[in-house]
């Protein structure tokens, strides 16, 4: 863009359409993928690459692969071509499996996420259209209504009292006005009123603007770059990183030690490195992130099947672990769709003006769409062809009313609606019957009594006022003076059938639901009533503010309902739940949300919700219904489970074989194991563990919530590493002292016998029941069964000759069996033992 260097905000509209070749109405289709083609996508990420070839690439980056392909390759060098061979083989096997999961894992996702990406209204070709915000380009005219968040960095050219939320970028805790103006070029940012920022949003009103700068050229773009700011780590990804550090340093010192006793041993130094890089090939877990990247991906395609789209994978894990969940009632606990109840005049009586009122104000609002106005209009359509908009202050969360002015019978006419305290603020006179106007001191008591039996009966009411004005025009906030209320416009909003049994539904999952609304506490107590909560604890926004945060802490898990809460209540609410020791969940879909939503351990949002609300949720639902969600914590908590599944199987039978055989190789004159058979061992037990996401789990790992506990990881991984351990030696003892094996039957034998029992431990380790009472999913079953059949014939085979296996003597098959069934019944008694003691 050339601006001859001056900043844009000090350039006129005109000016500045010109220097971008842009129009009033917007950029052409062709335009618009020229310069998209060549300023990039407007996005703060680097698109990284995710074709077949980098997937399939970052398979081998591991360093202990790498460093085993250089060992192989020296191998190859010194003329060993058929060990090497092999062990090239296997680790290009092992890499292809991890990359047809991860990749179609990567797949699954984008398609999911595409359903709920954030768009912009812009103008092309002369009309209005939505486009994905990563297609807009400098020169496009973007539209912005209340809760849209701001696309790219833009210069005003329209506007009607439009507020934004800045706090991101400036620090300033209040919405910002905004207007069209040209203004100094040495105006620093938080005074810069012409202009809107990416990644703000709009609080309130309307505007048409000029988009300047996109992507990291944006003011957002260049501050994500110097910080490169990455989202907070949840308990579940910070509980992996230190279980795969733990895991990382013991084997880096047990191969290290076994490699140095090898050495010292006289053992070929070759042979010693390639035996203790496929130790750590062994002991690593390193599927885990493949193992962990699929679950997630398999979770977030079933939970999109329950209509509930995760954004972000790892939040299925704290979604899981959700205790409460906090909510409005709008649309979640009630129908969402609000109907007139009836208009009410001062005394009492229906009023068809206290309705034409409401109407003339719903009908040419244009902000952004709400329940409220939908319902006034559809209530009863009024002719509204003698009254003429004239101008409009559009509804923010500060004032809690709107207002539209209209000409009438050559009068002009400005109409306010909104919350009734609010409404109240406004008005000094009360139209107490036609053309009959009092002080309103003298009614301020009975509108109160009205306000809380229609309240008490379970009504939402706002109020109507009213007021004749000068011809001059615009109107400003400041003509929010000197009204005369009218009346009342009674709604109700019923709860959602069924509801009591879904809030039962969440109570026996373990899941508590705490309800934050901002209407009065009479209507939120007559609802809770409704909902089956009776015994309801309330507090009040005003009490709210009253209290310390230590005491909001020690009382917030105790409090049912949150009502008269105002927009900046809601994340002090959810941090206090928070350090009050839950995992809190909160859902949330209005432009004052996005502050809890970001707090809560969980953010969830609906796909109708303004753009920031679901811009910064964790979990979009594509249905705004509780029903909904207690499938998606259902889902979340299989996810989890099958997740500690492949954690509990790398911490127990794998880690133990390979534990024992790094044990057993300084105690005979051989290697237990060739590093072809050891990477062959690993390949075939992590075989079965690329099926635990599609498997079964117990109800009793769903009904409750479940957290990340690397304390229990690490007494599961002692204990049953000990078990697998003893039973190892007793293979062990049994082909050196009573069998008397030779070094290729004895290396038969120990594979026959690890592999098998690796692979049935699984049956045992997947479940807290006995092993014969929790059905497997039949992919693992299949697969387990599969590699125990191709385990007991690979030594009769060719490519068992190949790799230095040879055939065993039906007697001594049996032998290995009665051990591995040992193993099963000692595993099996060692599970009901350990869960005793562990509470996990």
């Amino acid at each position: 863009m050339n601006t001859n260097s001056q900043p844009f905000w000090s350039i006129s509209n005109s000016e500045l359409l010109n220097n971008l070749h842009a129009t009033t109405k917007g950029l052409t289709t062709e335009e618009a993928k020229k310069r998209l083609n060549s300023y990039g996508a407007n996005s703060l990420k680097t698109q990284k690459r995710s074709d077949a070839l980098t997937h399939l690439i970052a398979q081998f980056k591991s360093p202990i692969i790498l460093i085993l392909l250089i060992a192989t390759g020296l191998s190859l060098y010194l003329r060993n071509i058929v060990d090497a061979s092999i062990i090239f083989t296997i680790i290009i096997i092992s890499g292809l499996l991890g990359f047809w999961q991860e990749y179609s894992a990567s797949n699954a996702i984008k398609k999911l996420l595409a359903i709920v990406q954030i768009n912009a209204a812009v103008l092309r070709d002369g009309n209005e259209k939505e486009i994905h915000i990563e297609d807009i380009v400098p020169g496009d005219i973007v539209i912005l209504n209340a809760g849209d968040i701001v696309p790219a960095d833009c210069l005003l050219l329209e506007s009607k009292d439009i507020f934004l939320d800045e706090a991101m970028l400036t620090g300033e805790t209040f919405p910002v006005e905004k207007d069209v103006s040209v203004l100094s070029s040495e105006t620093p940012l938080a005074e810069r009123a012409n202009t809107v920022w990416m990644g703000t949003h709009i609080v309130s009103g309307t505007a048409k603007a000029l988009v300047i700068f996109t992507g990291k050229n944006t003011e957002f773009g260049k501050v994500s770059e110097r910080l490169k700011l990455k989202p907070p780590e949840t308990e579940f990804e910070h509980g992996i990183r230190r279980f795969g550090f733990f895991l990382g340093e013991v084997t880096l010192v047990l191969v290290v030690i076994i490699f140095a006793i090898n050495v010292y041993l006289h053992r070929p130094v070759l042979d010693s490195f390639l035996f203790s890089l496929a130790l750590a090939v062994g002991l690593t877990p390193q599927l885990l992130p493949a193992i962990i990247s699929i679950n997630l991906a398999h979770g977030a395609k079933k939970m999109a099947e329950k209509k509930v789209i995760v954004k972000r994978l790892a939040s299925i894990e704290n979604f899981g672990s959700m205790n409460i969940i906090c909510s409005d009632k709008t649309g979640t606990l009630t129908e969402g769709k609000v109907k007139v109840e009836t208009a009410l005049d001062m005394n009492g009586d229906k009023s068809d003006k206290v309705f034409l009122y409401a109407y003339i104000n719903a009908f040419y609002e244009t902000g952004f769409t709400n329940p409220i106005d939908e319902a006034i209009r559809k209530n009863n359509k009024i002719d509204l062809s003698e009254y003429q908009k004239k101008d409009e202050i559009p509804y923010d969360f500060l004032r809690k009313r709107l207002s539209i002015a209209v000409t009438h019978s050559g009068k002009y006419l400005m109409v306010t609606k909104g919350a009734l305290s609010n409404i109240l603020d406004v008005c000094n006179s009360v139209e107490i019957k036609e053309k009959s106007i009092v002080d309103i001191s003298s009614m301020k008591d009975k509108i109160q009594k009205q306000f809380e039996e229609f309240s008490n009966q379970g009504f939402r009411t706002i109020g109507i006022a009213y007021k004749y004005i000068k011809s001059e025009l615009p109107i400003d906030k400041n003509d929010e003076t000197d009204m005369t209320f009218i009346g009342f416009l009674k709604l109700f909003d019923p709860p959602k059938a069924n509801i009591t049994d879904t809030i039962a539904s969440l109570k026996k999952l373990g899941v508590s639901l705490k309800i934050i609304t901002g209407d009065n506490h009479l209507v939120a107590a007559n609802l809770s009533k409704k909902l089956g909560l009776s015994d309801s604890n309330i507090i009040i926004g005003p009490e709210l503010n009253r209290m310390s945060d230590g005491a909001l802490i020690r009382h917030v898990s105790k409090i049912d309902v949150f009502a008269e809460i105002e927009p900046n209540q809601k994340e002090r609410i959810i941090i206090a739940m928070r350090k009050a020791g839950n995992v809190a969940g909160y859902m949330g879909d209005g432009i004052n949300d996005a502050s809890a939503l970001h707090a809560a351990d969980v953010g969830i949002s609906v796909d109708t919700a303004a753009d920031v609300a679901k811009d910064a949720a964790d979990i979009v639902l594509l249905e705004k219904n509780l029903c909904v969600l207690v499938e998606g914590v259902k889902e979340g908590r299989r996810t989890f489970a099958n997740t500690l599944k492949y954690v509990f199987m790398a911490t127990s039978a794998n880690f133990g074989n390979m534990f024992s055989m790094a044990g057993v190789s300084l105690f005979i004159q051989f290697l237990p194991l060739l590093p072809k058979q050891i990477l062959l061992t690993n390949l075939m037990t992590d075989f079965p563990e690329m099926t635990i996401a599609t498997d079964n789990v117990d109800g009793e790992m769903v009904d409750h919530p479940r957290r990340w506990d690397i304390n229990a990881i690490r007494k599961f991984m002692i204990t049953f590493g000990l078990v697998s351990s003893i039973f190892d030696y007793l293979t062990f003892g049994l082909l050196l002292i009573v069998l008397r094996a030779n070094e290729s039957q004895f290396r038969t034998g120990w594979f026959v016998e690890s592999v098998i029992s690796a692979s049935m431990i699984v049956l045992v380790i997947r479940s807290r029941k006995p092993f014969f009472k929790s059905m497997p999913g039949k992919y693992l079953l299949i697969a387990t069964l599969l590699i125990a059949v191709i385990t007991l014939i690979l030594p009769f085979t060719p490519l068992g000759f190949i790799f230095g296996f040879s055939p065993l003597g039906i007697t001594i098959f049996l032998l290995l069996l009665l051990i591995v069934l040992l193993y099963i019944i000692a595993a099996e008694i060692t599970k009901t033992i350990f869960y005793k003691k562990v509470k996990f």
